[in-house]
């Protein structure tokens, strides 16, 4: 019975405590109205509702949600009404009621301010850690005209800022005594521009060097966007009081820092909790975060010609794609084989050599053209043995000579083994093509290494100065020494220069690019990426070539085949047969070919033109001719032709060598080629496992260390094991592209360079060599 009564009790009071529930109606003030901002205040409401629920009945009526679009006058006239109306708690949120809110002596209710404050404006008293006043507490990010237009000039030494800021705003301050006073002395001049829309600020851009957004908060994306493309446009640097999201979609940079929004619902959340469990808001713990972080956006710095100083690094979030917007040409894989076989010194060079074997074989056929020779000549005989007819004393001659070669065996040689160098010479020069290929396919990848190695660095580096933060944090609460803090400085000096190091990688993958294409080494270039399956590689399927290398019944016949293909295709054997067929005609001339005779014609005509003196005669010139045909035979020209068969012995020995070797060079590399695309098929696979496995361990390590629960070692091995992984993982599909690539060149053959027809005609061959050899 007893326990029936004390159950009973219980309930009787926790109904009677659940009814007498206090319901607290919220009014909210905020600057404008649009769908980005009904969405925030939407979390917001859910929020409160969700922390304060089980200790009050919390509402937000539409009609107390007061929207005054940055006019100071309105916002006045909404917070008097909020006063006079059934609301509990106010609720303000933006510029014009934040200068409301200040310019109370005393606040009737209460009132929760949330937002941004400018430093240099501000009644606040900033290093409190509460308000002290009645009824007030506020939650807010801190703002600094001053520390921005430093920044700003510091970066780009302006000489005339427009400093934006919406026309309510700018109504009721006294901007021009504070930024003049900002800017005194400092030789520059600035022009206020109050906006209503982006288009105010578009219109009053003339004679401005640079841009101070100091509002802004509520813009829409698309007009941010467009305002930062009209600065661009225009070569006008900006910088903005607002959050990094604005610098990501183009401005350049800002100084403050990218605040969770949860994190100040949260904190409004819980300080209405604590206010309706009876904790005045005048002793309740404001936020403020006086850390100032500059956020820059790397693309915009480089469309606008302004260096990013290596001292930055450390203290800079840079955002955007490190990808060069200053390009003068984007380049693909196929794009810089083409160019390269174009504009290539070393190719034209070596171009040239082929022309000039083309000129030997010329020079080897010339020996079967006709050799004309004309000759003049005047003699003068002393008197005293002149006469006539044959010797006068004066006399002008001429003579044309002809030789023309009918039969020889070594000129025939000769054009055969000139013919045969012209052909080795034309092979090495494919075999030439095909390392411009490779070495243009290295120059390329190594590019896209460089460029997101660049992208992981920074996103290190970040990680880096996310760790240190909590270091100081712990470091402050006492949950840490300062060693851990001074670990993380050190790590950060380290992972700065690493960063540097990756940029200056980049800068030099992008001249060794220029050098081979032959371009000015400052050229502006870009490279595109390469993925799988797409663009230019769409012809590579892995996965159907993973299959068959993971077969062991496919994987042997594969490499046979390819092995095959290679020795077809090989320019290195083509050049070597060449070479050994024009050894071995070389040995046939100085072998029985010497026994051959050599047959030519030759004739001469003469003439007498004229002859006069003494011994001279009257009669017409005399003239007269020869014709006849030589035959020769070199019966003894000191053991030479023996001499030269022995050497072409020999040279033919070592040719046949040279092949053998060839051949087994091929089949190694084709054997290692494959094995080494196995593993890069492989790494693509492991490393996607390896890099979300290792950003998963670094949260949670991270935020044990947070908690104190783990050591400032576990937090660094975790930290480089992602580092490591991110490396691993955004390189295998490079690395699986150029391994295919290299296996290409050992085979003689390059997809890339192909028709879709020849790459089909290849993989039939594959399948009729499966056919034919593994029944």
């Amino acid at each position: 019975m007893g326990k029936h009564l004390v159950f009973i009790l219980f309930l009787i009071g926790f109904c009677c405590w659940s009814q007498t529930k206090k319901t607290y109606t919220i009014g909210m003030l905020v600057d404008v109205s649009t769908s980005e901002t009904e969405v925030l205040l939407q979390r917001l409401k859910n929020e409160v509702g969700a922390v304060v629920g089980e200790d009050a009945d919390i509402v937000f009526p539409m009609e107390y949600q007061l929207v005054h679009n940055y006019d100071v006058e309105l916002a006045r006239k909404n917070y008097q009404s909020l006063l006079n109306s059934e609301v509990d708690i106010i609720i303000a949120f933006g510029s014009a009621i934040n200068i409301v809110i200040q310019g109370q002596t005393s606040h009737a209710k209460p009132t929760i301010l949330f937002g941004s404050v400018d430093a240099d404006m501000t009644t606040i008293n900033l290093k409190n850690n509460t308000s002290g006043i009645e009824n007030l507490t506020y939650l807010m990010g801190v703002q600094s005209f001053e520390e921005d237009l430093k920044t700003l000039k510091e970066l780009t030494d302006f000489t005339h800022v427009g400093f934006a800021i919406e026309a309510g705003i700018a109504s009721v301050l006294p901007l021009d005594e504070t930024v003049g006073d900002i800017l005194e002395g400092s030789g520059t001049d600035y022009t206020i521009i109050p906006f209503t829309s982006v288009e105010d600020i578009v219109s009053k851009m003339d004679n401005l060097d640079a841009l101070y957004l100091a509002g802004g908060f509520f813009l829409l994306d698309e007009q941010i966007k467009m305002l930062s493309d009209v600065l661009i446009e225009k070569g006008i640097p900006s910088f903005t009081g607002t959050g990094p999201r604005d610098v990501e979609l183009g401005l350049m940079g800002t100084n403050n820092s990218d605040d969770n929004i949860n994190q100040f619902f949260r904190r409004i959340a819980l300080t209405i909790e604590a206010y309706v469990n009876g904790n005045p808001l005048s002793e309740q713990n404001v936020f403020i975060d006086f850390e100032q972080r500059l956020t820059a956006n790397f693309n915009t710095m480089q469309k606008l010609g302004i260096p990013i100083r290596y001292s930055l690094i450390a203290q800079t979030d840079f955002v955007g794609e490190f990808q060069n917007p200053l390009s003068q040409k984007t380049y693909s894989l196929l794009d810089i084989l083409n160019e390269n076989f174009e504009r290539n010194l070393s190719l034209q060079s070596q171009q040239k050599d082929v022309e000039l074997s083309q000129q030997d074989v010329k020079t080897a056929r010339s020996n079967y053209y006709p050799d004309i020779t004309a000759n003049a000549s005047f003699t003068n005989v002393d008197e005293s043995v002149a006469f006539a007819p044959l010797s006068p004393e004066f006399s002008t001659d001429g003579n044309i000579q002809l030789t023309q070669t009918i039969y020889s065996e070594a000129a025939n040689a000769n054009i055969t083994v000139q013919k045969n160098l012209q052909k080795a010479q034309e092979a090495n020069f494919s075999a030439a093509q095909l390392d411009a290929v490779l070495e243009a396919s290295n120059l390329y990848f190594n590019a896209l290494v460089s460029k997101v190695n660049v992208k992981i660095q920074n996103q290190n580096l970040q990680l880096t100065k996310e760790n240190l933060k909590i270091a100081k944090q712990n470091y402050e609460a006492g949950q840490s020494g300062k060693s851990d803090m001074l670990r993380f400085q050190s790590q950060m000096a380290q992972n700065t220069q690493t960063m540097i190091e990756a940029v200056n990688q980049l800068g030099q993958a992008y001249i060794s690019i220029n050098q081979l294409l032959n371009n000015p080494i400052d050229f502006e270039l870009e490279v595109e990426d390469a993925e799988l399956g797409k663009g230019v590689f769409a012809e590579y399927n892995y996965t159907q070539l993973s299959e068959i290398l993971d077969n062991p019944l496919l994987k042997d016949p594969f490499v046979a085949f390819l092995i095959d293909e290679a020795k077809n295709n090989s320019p290195e054997l083509v050049s070597l047969d060449h070479n050994l067929k024009a050894v071995e005609r070389n040995f046939r001339l100085n072998s029985f070919g010497r026994l051959v005779p050599t047959v030519a014609l030759q004739g001469n005509y003469n003439q007498n033109f004229n002859q006069w003196g003494v011994g001279s005669t009257d009669l017409d010139p005399a003239n007269n001719y020869n014709v006849g045909v030589n035959i020769s035979l070199p019966i003894f020209n000191q053991f030479r032709n023996n001499i030269n068969k022995q050497t072409a012995k020999i040279q033919q020995d070592q040719l046949e060598i040279n092949i053998q070797n060839t051949e087994l060079a091929i089949e190694s590399n084709v054997s290692s080629g494959v094995l080494n695309l196995f593993n890069q098929i492989s790494n693509i696979r492991l490393s996607e496992v390896s890099v979300n496995a290792a950003k998963e361990a670094v949260e949670l390590v991270q935020t044990s260390y947070s908690e104190g629960a783990v050591s400032i070692i576990q937090l660094i091995d975790a930290q480089n094991n992602y580092l490591q992984a991110q490396l691993a993982q955004a390189s295998a599909t490079y690395n699986f592209l150029l391994t295919a690539i290299q296996l290409e060149r050992f085979m003689g053959y390059n997809f890339l360079l192909h028709t879709e027809e020849e790459n089909n005609a290849f993989r039939q061959r594959f399948t009729e060599f499966l056919d034919a050899n593994f029944d």
